[in-house]
């Protein structure tokens, strides 16, 4: 018996075909490389299937306890098998009918793990002995019992595979009509839409549009080289006019002093123009480098996942990023620059993050070039703690010939998958004289803005939110304490469309003599 035995780095090997019940196979060819190195590091790497065996196979390393594969007599013995796993039947079958399982010594049977080319062939062969016994044997009642089930297989799940062939029929021709009419190899298309029906006080209806596309260029998988282009009608809202009466309006969306409200997709201009373009790489593990000729800084600070998109959550321009922190006369035009973000490791919590961008950087005939004319440069510290996300930042820009240094705190809580929270807090000093208003600022202005979002309302996938805040409050200059409110209810109509209407409030609104202002808005967004 001795040459049906192999001894592989230092450990004894039987394969797992040549013992059977009642008869012995012929020797089956050298372990494959796989199993040689399975052998070398002591034992078979967890087998999952093996004979009929009249005593347990025992193989071990000179210097490790023997692993033992025992026949399995009744499902019963696998610890790790159920009733309700989806191959119960199949395995009960094979152990209490046929006997050509086995479990490991400590009664488990491990069925998760991936099954090799010996495994299957060992198995075959017993199957293969299995029936040659029964042939012996004349037990052809079981034989066509056995038979009959193989043919209901084979009924059942002859229509399945035929809709499978007809499902890889259709990919493949799928497949080819992209080959033929993509795009490009390197570069997607996406596009954004977005309608707003809205009407307030003072003010009549109107339908603020903006349309945007986005080219998406990867040359390595790692890399990003993002061309947005965008056009609008220009329209506007009750909050955000650009002139009150009493001159700019100086907290609107595009205000003189800061985002102070108003819908966030208003006072596009007509012309199709360059809205984002630059280029993201990884110079090192865990760092992404941008540069470009037109970047907005709220692409890269002062995230939030529940306040920080006007197309999905909240339409106001001022709960989307901190006013102070984030220059609406900055980011709305955008400009050239850099930004950078570093992880601290590779499961680190901690992220680092900074940017400077120049809104006349990338023009050479103003004359200001990187650091003239209206700029910010930014660093953020984020640190995460389970469903805790918390921001610490800092802003240094000049708008309008204004010094402006201003500190915040963003957080955002995930309480569960229903019910989130989400704040902003920041202080800034503003010094110097301003071009637009002409006068000199001494300014020391605060900003918050507190909200939560709920999941699941009524309609499945709907989200609903409500925030509130102040955007500017510092005195000397127009009304310190204007307060901002939004509600809103978002629900996707397919795939592609979304709608949400939305109320907006703003007491005591900067620079005018109106009062209150109510606004309600229907929003449409398409995007594919």
């Amino acid at each position: 018996m001795e040459r049906f035995w192999r001894r592989v780095g230092g450990c004894w090997l039987l394969p797992l075909g040549l013992w059977t019940t009642g008869a012995i196979a012929a020797e089956p060819p050298l372990a494959t490389a796989e199993r040689l190195t399975e052998a070398t590091s002591g034992c078979p790497a967890d087998p999952l299937l093996a004979p009929n065996l009249a005593d347990p196979l025992t193989c071990h390393a000179p210097d490790a306890a023997p692993v033992l594969l025992e026949q399995v007599r009744s499902v019963a013995e696998l610890s790790d098998v159920q009733p309700t796993d989806w191959a119960y039947q199949a395995l009960k079958s094979l152990v209490e009918k046929y006997g050509v399982m086995a479990g490991y010594s400590d009664r488990t049977f491990r069925g998760n793990r991936a099954l090799s080319r010996d495994e299957f062939a060992a198995t075959m062969n017993n199957v293969m002995v299995w029936m040659e016994q029964y042939l012996a044997r004349a037990d052809f009642n079981q034989m066509r019992e056995d038979f009959a089930t193989f043919r209901r297989l084979q009924a059942t799940y002859q229509k399945i595979l035929g809709d499978q062939r007809d499902r890889i029929s259709q990919l493949e021709a799928l497949a080819g009509n992209l080959e033929t009419q993509q795009f490009s190899t390197t570069t997607t298309l996406g596009g954004q839409v977005v309608l707003g029906l809205t009407d307030g006080s003072n003010a009549n209806s109107t339908l603020p549009l903006r349309v945007r596309l986005d080219f998406n260029t990867s040359f390595t998988g790692k890399d990003l080289l993002r061309t947005q282009l965008e056009a609008g009608n220009n329209g506007g809202d009750s909050i955000s006019q650009r002139n009150t009466s009493r001159g700019p309006n100086l907290l609107g969306t595009g205000g003189i002093l800061a985002d102070g409200g108003g819908l966030d997709y208003v006072e596009v201009p007509n012309p199709v123009a360059l809205r984002k373009l630059y280029y993201t790489f990884q110079p090192l593990p865990q760092v992404n480098l941008t540069v470009g000729a037109r970047l907005s800084p709220r692409d890269f600070i002062d995230a939030n996942r529940f306040a920080n998109d006007s197309l999905k959550n909240f339409n106001s321009s001022f709960f989307t990023n901190n006013p102070l922190i984030v220059q609406s006369q900055v980011d709305r035009p955008g400009g050239a620059g850099a930004a950078v973000s570093w992880q601290l490791g590779e499961r680190s919590p901690w992220i680092v993050r900074a940017l400077y961008v120049a809104v006349d950087g990338s023009d050479p005939g103003t004359g200001l070039g990187l650091f003239g004319g209206s700029n910010q440069g930014t660093v953020e510290l984020e640190y995460t703690f389970r469903n805790l996300v918390t921001r610490l930042q800092y802003t240094s820009a000049t708008v309008n010939r204004t010094a402006i240094n201003a500190g915040g705190v963003n957080f955002e809580w995930a309480f569960n998958r229903q019910f989130s929270v989400f704040g902003r807090v920041g202080i800034g000093r503003y010094s110097g004289f301003n071009s637009v208003l002409q006068q000199n600022l001494s300014l020391t202005p605060v900003t918050w803005a507190f909200g939560g979002t709920f999941r699941e309302i009524i309609i499945p996938g709907s989200v609903a939110g409500v925030a509130i805040g102040q955007p500017f409050i510092a005195g000397d200059i127009g009304n310190a304490t204007q307060t901002n409110f939004e509600l809103y209810y978002s629900f996707d109509l397919n795939d592609r469309v979304s709608f949400s209407p939305a109320f907006l409030i703003v007491a005591n609104p900067n620079n005018r003599t109106t009062g209150t202002i109510f606004e309600w808005v229907v929003r449409l967004l398409y995007a594919f």
